[in-house]
């Protein structure tokens, strides 16, 4: 009986050690996604602050539409190149290294931006940018995959999504309490930016093994959805043409500049507002019936601005947030539309190519957006949008005609996919088969014997010795002990 009381009390002992073990990590795993989570924040939302500060500058000093689109679209030229090779960068110094390097880059290009007026200085440095802004979410989003299981990483997924739009949102409201035209913007932008390297950097979560994404050739895309390769390419010239236009927009019809700023945040946020209806929908009609409708709500809120917006400021954010709304939903929705059609292993292959088309796409968006504006004035940037959401729309309807529609009972679950990403993010889709959990112990692989006996001292004040036997009554004492033979 003491020898089955002894197994017992090690067996409990063991089971109290590996709890202790396993709560550690976990706090250990939730301290490290808060850095991550804060390192994102703070990124997005300093890279935003610039973006939008780069335009509005410009647009204060009169440069001419069509010179800003060409310093604009080197970011996206930046950002394409730095998805596809930033890895390798990061395999040869590490993650923390590249990491600082790229947030080097991003602080030391903000802060040249108001020591020369050299419209070539300038676009290179957006093309420098371009670069570090990929290669830094390839980092985090590398991470983010690392740490992340079967069990929350849907609720990963959605965090990250609505990170970054609220950091979107948070950086364009920067806007309105700075001055554009000073120094001072540029610098803050720089210190934002800089202050993303320290969350991440005091991270103990193992640096994750970077692997090449597969991706669907453009022809296979083409043959089974074709609507969805081209929306992904439509979407990034619309995102892109309103995020590097927009604000010379609102300078050429006079909003000054804390108006400029809510227009902004508010055109932004309202992303966050239409995701769970729109995705409610999207699981119940007919997904290329949304997009159709998708892109006549785009025309119309875009008309809406053109013949509207200009009676009243909260028309012009009323009909300016509507029309984003609906613009940053056209993605998602065709990567749903994609994945309906394709097979259920090819989901992560077929998003890193409707990635490649996006961002093809905003590489297009503000060369096109700054040409309208130079030919029809501000005014062009909706009309030349509203008319490109008017080919897809009409390439959608004749489309869904002429092939077989998915049955809304065999359609996958729809998923807020973002594009604004470096493309391993959409790993952890929720409706990826492939998504392979790791291990915490190769999470943190640096956990010393110490620690883990310090966090059981702190966690668990339990003592494990022998119990003392319970008093005997005096009957008891005087029964004979019994002695198997």
């Amino acid at each position: 009986m003491l020898l089955t009381m002894g197994v017992s009390c090690q067996s409990d002992g063991n089971l109290i050690q590996l709890f202790s073990q396993r709560s550690f990590m976990i706090k250990r795993l939730v301290i490290s996604l808060s850095a991550l989570i804060f390192s994102v924040f703070l990124l997005m939302g300093g890279n935003t602050f610039v973006m939008t500060l780069l335009g509005v500058n410009l647009g204060l000093r009169g440069v001419e539409p069509t010179l800003i689109g060409s310093i604009m679209v080197c970011y996206s030229v930046g950002f394409v190149l730095g998805s596809l090779y930033g890895p390798r960068v990061i395999k040869r110094v590490g993650h923390i290294r590249a990491f600082a390097v790229f947030s080097a880059f991003l602080a030391s290009s903000t802060l040249i931006f108001p020591l020369t007026d050299s419209i070539w200085v300038w676009a290179l440095l957006r093309a420098f940018a371009g670069i570090a802004v990929a290669g830094s979410f390839v980092v985090i989003e590398s991470w983010f995959s690392a740490v992340a299981t079967n069990e929350y990483r849907a609720t990963l997924f959605f965090t990250y999504q609505i990170c970054t739009y609220l950091a979107a949102t948070a950086g364009q409201l920067l806007i309105g309490l700075t001055d554009p035209a000073a120094f001072v913007p540029f610098t803050l932008g720089a210190i934002v930016l800089t202050a993303a390297l320290v969350p991440l950097s005091l991270s103990r979560v193992e640096a994750p093994t970077i692997e090449h994404n597969e991706r669907i050739s453009v022809k296979a895309i083409i043959k089974d959805a074709p609507v969805g390769l081209l929306a992904a390419l439509c979407s990034g010239v619309l995102i892109s043409s309103f995020y590097s236009m927009a604000p010379v927009y609102a300078i050429e019809v006079g909003l000054p500049v804390n108006q400029l700023s809510y227009f902004m945040a508010a055109s932004v946020f309202t992303f966050i507002l239409f995701a769970w209806p729109l995705g409610r929908l999207c699981d119940r009609l007919d997904r290329s019936k949304i997009m159709v409708w998708l892109n006549t709500m785009v025309v119309g809120s875009a008309l809406g601005v053109v013949f509207m917006g200009h009676m009243n400021l909260w028309l012009l954010i009323g009909f300016s947030s509507l029309y984003m709304g609906m613009v940053a939903a056209i993605y998602p929705v065709a990567v749903a539309i994609t994945n309906d059609r394709i097979e259920a292993h090819h989901i992560v292959a077929a998003s890193t190519t409707l990635l490649l088309s996006y961002g093809l796409g905003s590489t297009l968006g503000p060369l096109f957006s700054s040409s309208m504006m130079t030919w029809l004035g501000a005014q062009g940037l909706y009309y030349g949008c509203a008319g490109v959401a008017l080919l897809l729309g009409t390439y959608t309807w004749i489309w869904q005609w002429r092939s077989t529609s998915v049955p809304v009972q065999e359609q996958a679950h729809y998923i807020q996919t973002p594009a604004e990403t470096a493309g391993i993010i959409v790993e952890l889709d929720p409706r990826n088969e492939e998504f392979v959990d790791v291990p915490m112990e190769e999470v943190f692989p640096y956990l010393e014997a110490e620690e883990i006996a310090e966090a059981q001292a702190s966690q668990m004040e339990l003592d494990l010795s022998e119990p003392e036997p319970e008093p005997r009554l005096e009957s008891e004492l005087e029964e004979p002990l019994l002695v198997p033979h």
